[in-house]
């Protein structure tokens, strides 16, 4: 008799794009990548039609059963709280400081066992709302918590500190791990490589840091060839890509492609 095999979908969500990942948890290989990409900044609404026509387009792949369905929210809506200080009914005080929110957002938050902290975001419940009429349960999370808690066990690992960068179209996270432990993060928006260098050496200097010892890494959009690599290159000595943290098999063109690009997506399976 054939066994069904168990498979998880992984969407990743923010206002330039989406992206969509299927993992077969059977045979531990990823079926299916794809990227849509958004010539500007997109209202929830043009999200959710957008989301609403790949799965149209695509609906052979969101047809299957999924034992596991995962929205991850990228925005910069978001903001740590130690879990110590954190209290459920001061969710929008949390946010109020460093994010524009409206009294009509519906806020959310995620637990971060690695480092007892509470990572308070914005969600968006429309989104929500049509997975959920789509699949049925599911979860779901901010890419930062996935992103801070894979780095966080990739630290376990080694005992050097090392800055985390990853890169989005538009934005750009920095992560930095000292002794295991989570340091600084914090995410910056962009629109030029001279912006994105200044707020790297901005955080370097604010950390004590030394650029010509800080060993940085990283992930997302970026490549050796493009403008932000170059410029980063340039005042910083040791700059490498992130590496899998899974052993996920991939297709040729994906694994390619994949390495360090798709770390939050690939990740947020584990």
């Amino acid at each position: 008799m054939k066994q069904n095999s168990i498979k998880a979908l992984s969407i990743q969500i923010r206002l330039s794009g989406l992206s969509f990942c299927i993992l077969n948890r059977t045979t531990q290989t990823i079926e299916w990548l794809k990227h849509i990409h958004l010539d500007k900044k997109a209202t929830p609404f043009e999200l959710l039609n957008e989301l609403k026509t790949v799965i149209d387009n695509h609906h052979s792949h969101f047809e299957q059963t999924f034992d596991m369905v995962t929205c991850i929210y990228q925005n910069e809506l978001s903001c740590l709280v130690p879990k110590d200080l954190f209290n459920e009914n001061n969710l929008a005080d949390y946010l109020k400081f460093n994010a524009k929110i409206l009294k009509t957002d519906f806020i959310s938050f995620d637990e971060l066992s690695a480092n007892d902290s509470i990572n308070v975001y914005v969600p968006l419940i429309n989104i929500n709302n049509y997975v959920f009429d789509t699949f049925g349960s599911f979860e779901y999370k901010h890419s930062s918590t996935v992103l801070i808690d894979t780095l966080l066990q990739l630290g376990s690992k080694y005992s050097e500190e090392k800055m985390y960068i990853n890169v989005n179209a538009t934005t750009f996270e920095i992560v930095f791990i000292k002794d295991q432990q989570l340091i600084f993060y914090n995410t910056f928006e962009y629109q030029s490589k001279e912006d994105f260098i200044y707020y790297i050496l901005f955080t370097i200097e604010q950390l004590k840091l030394n650029p010509e010892t800080i060993k940085v890494v990283l992930s997302g959009t970026i490549e050796e060839e493009n403008d932000c690599y170059t410029i980063l290159y340039k005042y910083i000595r040791f700059v490498d890509f992130a590496h899998p943290n899974h052993t996920y098999i991939l297709n040729e063109e994906d694994a390619s492609n994949s390495k360090h690009n798709d770390f939050i997506l690939i990740n947020s399976f584990n």
